[in-house]
């Protein structure tokens, strides 16, 4: 990419003749890291098929039901490049597994608050709000660990995938679990919350080892220079990075929250099964990214054509669905829609990853997370409000977006053909 020969140069000759062999387990450590977004995830979209319940139970608006979600990510946007920071100066396990353990807390008290209070709204979005400082220092700093674990760029591509995929795979199993819980009590969701980030810790302290991947934190005023430079050096392909992948996590959450509305309030398809029809989509996203991440390797001309096609395949299929409301036809073209997203999430991962010295990588990629959380945040409240007032514009909108998201990947991602 545009002045980034050095760092790339700097990994490939580390490459060879230092693969990372003296972290042990691996496949264990990717195992339980994969579980943390994994668990992130279902803490958020496991709670978009009951969407339409807690409406109904707590008694507020559409724009008030999508703000249960949005608040979790605004305070994760805010905090995730704070997270980065700190993991860059004191290690990354050692911010990841407090984050954790608030987002259990954040967890507890919002479905304590949904079993005991009559007026439970406000108090279950401060403990949405505390799940988001949680997951700001968890799921974003798996991305930079897993840089440090892997010199070889092969094997971080291949990681990557299966990190992307575990938070994919976590999209395909929340609305299912999340319709599964909810048909027993409508807030069993925010209980099975902390239990899930229970695990995720102990894997973390048993199965990740990091002394080897310690490293010398570089002085304050070394390390702010550092990241000046990198956005001076790098600045054109990182900001298309953040943007791209902020649009496709906006069209991902705004057609899951519209799928979800529709399916009830249309069709009348409610829980477990409504989970099913939303995993459709989802479990070809999951698919996608898991190929993805096995066929990318270190090839990254592949990387941006594969962003470049599968942002124009998800808005293709979004604007041919203002053509029919028909049920099948939805399910179909979204399922091409989460194609196309899944193509592109990896690949977006490891450009990111690979192409950032480990001394800033950590706040580097929480941007870039921080920037898909926007995307997360803005959807749901965005889609509600054209629903009401601009539903035939709605597939339009989403459309322009995702071929904006072409056009960045083909105008400032621009790696060198070695």
């Amino acid at each position: 990419m545009e002045h980034v020969e050095k760092l790339h140069s700097n990994q490939k000759n580390s490459k060879n003749g230092e693969n990372g062999d003296d972290v042990p387990n691996k496949k264990w450590a990717i195992l339980a890291l994969a579980s943390i977004p994994l668990v992130m995830t279902l803490g958020n979209s496991m709670l978009i098929p009951v969407l339409p319940a807690m409406e109904k139970q707590l008694n507020i608006s559409s724009f008030q039901t999508s703000l249960i979600l949005t608040v979790y990510s605004i305070v994760a946007i805010i905090l995730i490049p704070v997270a980065g920071f700190i993991s860059d100066h004191i290690g990354r396990k050692k911010v990841i597994i407090p984050s954790l353990l608030i987002a259990g807390i954040g967890g507890l008290i919002s479905g304590w608050a949904a079993w005991k209070m009559n007026d439970a709204y406000w108090l279950i979005l401060v403990g949405r709000a505390i799940q988001g400082i949680g997951a700001a220092g968890a799921a974003p700093i798996v991305m930079p660990l897993v840089g440090d674990m892997f010199k070889n760029e092969d094997e971080m591509s291949t990681s990557l995938g299966i990190i992307e995929t575990a938070n994919t795979f976590g999209k395909v199993l929340s609305p299912i679990l999340g319709s599964l819980l909810a048909g027993f009590i409508w807030f069993l969701p925010f209980f099975s919350f902390p239990a899930f980030c229970l695990i995720s810790v102990l894997l973390m302290i048993f199965l990740v080892k990091t002394a080897n991947m310690e490293f010398e934190p570089v002085p304050l005023k070394q390390f702010f220079a550092n990241i000046k430079e990198t956005f001076k050096n790098n600045g054109r392909w990182l900001y298309a990075i953040f943007i791209i992948g902020a649009i496709l996590m906006f069209v991902l959450f705004g057609v899951l929250f519209y799928l979800s509305d529709i399916l009830e309030k249309t069709y009348d398809i409610k829980n477990v099964k409504k989970g099913f029809f939303l995993a459709i989509p989802l479990g070809a996203l999951c698919t996608a990214s898991f190929i993805t991440g096995k066929l990318i390797k270190e090839n990254k001309v592949l990387m941006k054509w594969l962003i470049f096609g599968g942002s124009v395949l998800t808005a293709i299929s979004i604007a041919i669905l203002s053509f029919s409301d028909s049920l099948w036809f939805m399910i179909i073209l979204f399922l091409f829609g989460g194609v196309g997203i899944g193509i592109g999430l990896p690949c977006l991962d490891t450009l990111i990853t690979e192409g950032i010295e480990r001394q800033e990588r950590g706040t580097i990629t929480s941007i870039y997370s921080s920037m898909r959380f926007v995307g997360v945040a803005a959807g749901p409240p965005a889609i509600a409000v054209l629903m009401k007032h601009a539903e035939k514009s709605l597939f339009y909108i989403l459309s322009i977006l995702a071929l904006a998201a072409a056009i960045a990947t083909f105008k400032a991602i621009k790696p060198d053909e070695e």
